[in-house]
């Protein structure tokens, strides 16, 4: 019988090895081949587009929301049942695995690949947006302070954290336990056995090609709008799609230069490092901000979050959803979207960890400090625009890229207050820029794993190629979106997020599947070793009573 390990050897004996290259030619071709008749067409009739695009979005708002907002639901609960259950006790790799990365530099490349750029832009810009009226989950006039910022964090918080815990767990545990590619092929072998070897392995690798290229090129383009305005704030450059172009080209060639040194080193390191950074901000913002309206703030928020998350959870809009489709049907699509590449890239930096340690980091960790982010930063616009007469709530109104800098431009320094805020605010546009590289790079190791038949080291050109993928993507978004490019970015994630979302369905089952069997090993291994215990205990107490009665004859 052929093992796994040879199946996965003769899969990737199959693949493209010519001119410096190992891809897989079905997902690599097909993969490619959408992604250029997308860009095609996004870049070559953007009037167009934009129009499909409005359209895809609201269709799927209207009649989808439900269904997304149940996943959501469906993907927290598998992973703490998980966590709960005596499957927790499984260990990734095996029961003697041991962890390749220390704690500190495995929680900085959660946070970095998770959600770098999104904390960046969203930090500031949605607890303010929520505040401007009421909110429809809750009902009631207006919103407070507290009641947006627990909005906030339930789109950045559990829910979405689930679904990257729920993917990668799968990808690590049939990669690690089973000897299978870690690809998203290998999560549906307890489904489909041998033929996910075959074109129903390529059609799940190709989905989840598409859905992570979307999904990263949505960052992307998020981050080219913020860079944008941070570069218009220190250097009055115009905001526009040229100059979002030109920083998406410029940042895709740091991103490569970053892929080509790997994982272990290039990302770990940006990976570090951005947490540091981050840290270092957001305290100094915590410090020349209202630092007691925050620290009140804090427990009123999270209150709010806890008392209402049956409410927020399983709360579906009517009509035509418009608001529910602009946030929440939106944010789990992104995560869904960005799920593939996420899932692959934790799975590769957690081997040694156990169900459970694996699920309690990645389910509260980041969560966590998700949420002081946005209490800091958000909580200090909160009360700018509470105070400045509506000009950060204007700002948001009219462009969200920009509601960083205006954060910092409100912050009270007791001297030197210009230069100050030019050093937050390049400290700020740093921290875009780094995290912006380190999504790409990861992006792009991740893409060209699923794309090479599952193999950990690949070419170096195949990795520049789907980081360029990444860029022209996004920038064919913000071609088609031209003024509403937020809107066409919105709706990449939505249209790929929603398809993906049946394959993290089957995934589940087949996750419990295979716990299932490797927790039955583990119990065999337990009582074996209980009943050999049992057994040189019994042995060594005759031998103890045989010595006895000869020492007694004697």
């Amino acid at each position: 019988m052929i093992s796994h390990k040879e199946k996965t050897k003769l899969l990737q004996s199959k693949n493209f090895k010519k001119f410096g290259l190992d891809f897989h030619p079905q997902v690599s071709l097909i993969s490619a081949f959408f992604v250029i008749l997308f860009m095609v067409y996004a870049i070559g009739f953007p009037e167009h587009a934009n129009t499909l695009f409005s359209h895809c979005k609201a269709t799927v708002s209207k009649n989808f929301n439900w269904f997304f907002v149940l996943l959501a639901n469906l993907f927290l609960l598998v992973p703490i049942y998980l966590f709960c259950s005596k499957l927790g006790e499984v260990r990734i790799g095996g029961q003697d695995a041991k962890a390749e990365f220390s704690r500190f530099s495995w929680y900085s490349m959660l946070m970095s690949a998770g959600m770098g750029i999104g904390l960046m832009f969203w930090g500031v810009a949605e607890p303010v947006y929520h505040s401007q009226g009421s909110l429809p989950m809750l009902g009631g006039d207006s919103a407070s302070a507290a009641e947006s910022l627990a909005v906030t964090y339930f789109h950045w918080g559990f829910h979405g954290w689930g679904v990257y815990a729920l993917i990668s767990l799968a990808l690590a545990f049939f990669a690690f336990n089973r000897g299978l590619p870690l690809s998203l092929r290998s999560v549906f072998y307890p489904v489909f056995k041998d033929k996910v070897f075959g074109w129903i392995g390529d059609f799940i690798d190709i989905a989840a090609v598409i859905s992570c290229l979307f999904g990263l090129a949505t960052s992307l383009g998020f981050g080219a709008q913020q860079i944008n305005a941070g570069l218009t704030h220190l250097f009055g450059l115009p905001q526009s799609s040229m100059v979002q172009v030109s920083v998406i080209l410029v940042i895709t060639l740091i991103a490569t230069l970053s892929v080509v040194s790997g994982i272990g080193k290039g990302v770990r390191m940006l990976s570090e490092l951005n947490i540091r950074v981050a840290f270092v901000f957001m305290l100094l913002i915590f410090l020349c901000g209202p630092t007691l309206y925050i620290l009140r703030l804090y427990p009123n928020s999270m209150g709010e979050y806890l008392q209402n998350f049956i409410t927020f959870s399983l709360w579906t809009e009517s009509g035509d959803a418009a608001w529910q489709g602009g946030w929440t049907v939106f944010y789990w699509a992104w995560w869904i979207s960005w799920s593939p590449f996420v899932g692959i890239f934790i799975a590769r930096i957690s081997k040694g960890r156990t169900v459970r340690e694996f699920v309690g980091a990645i389910l509260l960790i980041p969560s966590m400090l998700s949420f002081i982010w946005m209490n800091v930063l958000g909580g200090t616009a909160l009360n700018q625009s509470l105070n400045d007469g509506g000009a950060m709530l204007e700002a948001v109104k009219n462009n969200m890229a920009t509601a960083l800098y205006k954060l910092i431009d409100g912050l009270d320094f007791s001297f030197a207050a210009g230069t100050w805020q030019v050093l937050f605010s390049l400290v700020g546009t740093f921290l875009v820029v780094s995290f912006f590289v380190t999504s790409s790079d990861s992006g792009s190791l991740v893409v060209d794993n699923l794309t090479s038949g599952g193999k950990m080291e690949t070419p170096v050109p195949q990795r520049v190629f789907w980081a360029v993928a990444e860029g022209l993507i996004a920038i064919a978004l913000l071609t088609a979106g031209g003024k509403n490019a937020l809107n066409a970015l919105q709706t990449a994630v939505i249209l790929s997020g929603l398809p993906f979302s049946l394959v993290l369905l089957m995934m589940i089952y087949s996750l419990h599947k295979g716990l299932t069997k490797d927790f039955a090993f583990i119990k065999r291994r337990r009582e074996d070793k209980l009943v050999n215990k049992i057994f040189n205990e019994k042995i060594h107490g005759e031998f103890e009573k045989i010595e006895a009665i000869k020492e007694r004859l004697n």
